[in-house]
């Protein structure tokens, strides 16, 4: 946030569990309070946990990963259409959900429970997008590859990213600014006539 200030952006912090819908709720009636209506919403919250196969997961593990990538993303979608269809009122806007490569190659041996919920983030991207059309909402999708990010030390592995690199036709893991400028231009102007897109963010993985 003092990077922003710092920018001359205003940027509050909200400490809320996507999963809980009380914190979801509570979380954009403070962004209306403080920041004014909500245009534009980058869903980005997620987890897995620790490498795994299917056989060897428990009910608790599989709810957790649900509730947040799935679940969180789709309370989130919800209060910010609530906010932005000029169905409602609002001005309209724009909706950008991270999803993963993972949808498309199933994370066998290691997180196929989450790249189940990316998936789901994929079918609520396009489903969504096609029913807010014409509410003046687009709602996107980035589906990063490997990125240098903390997520892969959650998975018991830190130095993942080495380990994997040469699956990518670029040979290289990717960088967080990467993805944040693909999303950027999801969210701007230039995309205007993009909803339901896919941008993948994987060295053409």
């Amino acid at each position: 946030m003092a990077d922003c200030r710092r920018a001359g952006v205003n940027a509050i912090g909200v400490r809320a569990d996507v999963d809980v819908e009380a914190d979801v709720v509570r979380l954009f009636e403070t962004v209306d309070r403080e920041l004014g209506r909500v245009t534009a919403l980058v869903n980005n919250a997620g987890i897995l946990e620790t490498q795994m196969r299917v056989e060897d997961m428990d009910a608790g593990r599989i709810h957790r990963v649900l509730a947040v990538n799935v679940t969180g993303t789709l309370l989130c979608c919800r209060e910010a259409v609530r906010r932005m269809s000029t169905r409602h009122g609002g001005p309209g806007g724009a909706i950008v959900n991270l999803s993963s490569v993972a949808a498309r190659v199933g994370s066998p041996g290691e997180y196929v429970d989450y790249a189940a919920t990316k998936g789901a983030v994929d079918t609520l991207t396009l489903g969504l997008s096609k029913e807010v059309a014409e509410e003046g909402i687009r709602v996107n999708a980035v589906r990063p590859g490997f990125i240098d990010t903390e997520i892969h030390a959650s998975g018991g592995e830190p130095g993942r990213l080495d380990r994997v690199k040469a699956l990518v036709p670029m040979k290289r893991g990717g960088q967080p600014e990467e993805v944040a400028t693909a999303i950027l231009w999801l969210l701007s102007d230039e995309a205007s006539y993009a909803t339901g897109t896919f941008i993948d963010v994987a060295g053409g993985r």
